[in-house]
């Protein structure tokens, strides 16, 4: 499905539609599907940030992202990861953590904003994903490719 498509679908063919992927730092964290334990200090310092998809200035998608130099396969090395290349600078590769949309079709645009906002600023995007049918297809399915398979997750990279 094409991102014209999935717009067309959300809101119709004749609306003007503005997209704006960007940083954002308020969120309710019991919305997370994925990782509501992860509280907003935890998504918001050290190398880590919240992005947002707006369209038409409603948020439609959220995307949680820490700033590594490493693929991790845990949160706790997530976690690690991304306070050592705070405190060194050094970060090169964006670990995509959690991602969820409040509307059908917004999951697959904040990912193909994620990585023309990553191109050029990191390496590499990455994910930390759960091992469930429903994130590797989701992945799959937006053209990600599957890097490593781990006790407790699984991580897909994005190509840049």
């Amino acid at each position: 499905m094409s991102v014209k498509s999935i717009i067309t679908s959300l809101f119709g063919a004749t609306q003007k539609i503005d997209i704006r992927f960007s940083e954002i730092t308020e969120i309710d964290v019991e919305e997370d599907p994925v990782r509501p334990h992860l509280d907003l200090k935890f998504r918001t310092t050290y190398n880590r940030k919240i992005f947002g998809l707006h369209i038409n200035d409603q948020l439609h998608a959220i995307i949680c992202v820490a700033f590594t130099n490493d693929v991790p396969t845990t949160e706790k090395e997530m976690d690690l990861m991304s306070k050592i290349c705070y405190h060194e600078d050094n970060a090169d590769t964006a670990i995509a953590y959690t991602v969820w949309s409040r509307k059908k079709g917004a999951g697959k645009l904040i990912m193909d904003e994620a990585q023309k906002y990553m191109k050029g600023r990191v390496k590499r995007l990455v994910t930390l994903s759960p091992l469930t049918p429903m994130a590797t297809h989701y992945h799959v399915r937006n053209g990600a490719k599957l890097i490593s398979l781990n006790p407790t997750t699984q991580n897909f990279e994005y190509e840049l």
